[in-house]
């Protein structure tokens, strides 16, 4: 049965762990930081940062809020970024787990801007030393055997779970309906078209512009990405209360 993410970001302490966990896993290099007025750090995902925690400050009636967003790829139920592949092979959509894997074949792909513009959650980056496109792979080496993506596995407050997709489509639902009570807001973002499903407490465009792909506003290409989505028949976004 294909796999599904499920991420409670009423419990995100934004400990970085995951971050720091997907890094330690792929053997990725750190990115050297500044201080640019957030305590986020890197600024944005990149060839070597495939999954960021994202902070956000926004004020509200009951005062400032802290929200956190563990970004990744979101393994899409239907890729769109399957479209911009020219060479056979580049991206691997695997039938078992559902995950959308970038090959070592991106590196010849004549335009690799396409794999981000196809996006709608504007996730993939090009490794400027490899010039292979790259993003989150769902830790599909470990998930194989048996394992959970490090991500997972690192997470202290049980804000990142991951399993067969149907159990965490209900755990999803029983995490909603308690975080309504004290959320009157809460929303489960895009959970039919996605597989890396993310339980809000206020509007995802509160945390990020891209955290939902109703988004539209950075969207590159020569048409709106609502547009671009409808013309791609995008399920409706899945909302439960």
């Amino acid at each position: 049965m294909s796999k599904t993410f499920f991420i409670d970001l009423t419990k995100c302490t934004a400990c970085r762990g995951c971050q720091v966990a997907c890094k330690q896993w792929k053997k990725l290099p750190a990115t050297k930081t500044e201080n640019w007025g957030s305590h986020q750090n890197p600024k944005d995902l990149s060839g070597s940062t495939l999954k960021l925690v994202r902070f956000e400050e926004v004020e509200t009636d009951n005062g400032m809020q802290w929200l956190f967003f563990p970004e990744q790829c979101r393994h899409c139920v239907e890729p769109p970024c399957l479209d911009a592949m020219t060479i056979p092979g580049s991206i691997i959509h695997d039938e078992e787990t559902g995950a959308v894997v970038y090959t070592e074949l991106t590196a010849d792909e004549p335009d690799k801007d396409a794999f981000s513009m196809a996006c709608p959650y504007d996730i993939p980056r090009v490794d400027e030393k490899t010039g292979r496109v790259v993003k989150c792979d769902m830790c599909i080496d470990r998930v194989k055997v048996g394992l959970l993506p490090a991500c997972v596995k690192t997470c202290p407050t049980g804000a990142m779970n991951f399993g067969d997709r149907d159990e965490m489509l209900a755990l999803a639902d029983e995490h909603l309906a308690a975080a309504l009570k004290k959320y009157p807001e809460a929303e489960l973002v895009d959970a039919d078209s996605v597989r890396v499903i993310y339980l809000v407490q206020t509007d995802p465009d509160s945390y990020y512009e891209s955290l939902s792909a109703d988004a539209s506003d950075t969207w590159r290409g020569p048409m709106s990405r609502k547009q671009f989505l409808a013309s791609l028949g995008r399920p409706i976004k899945r909302m439960s209360s």
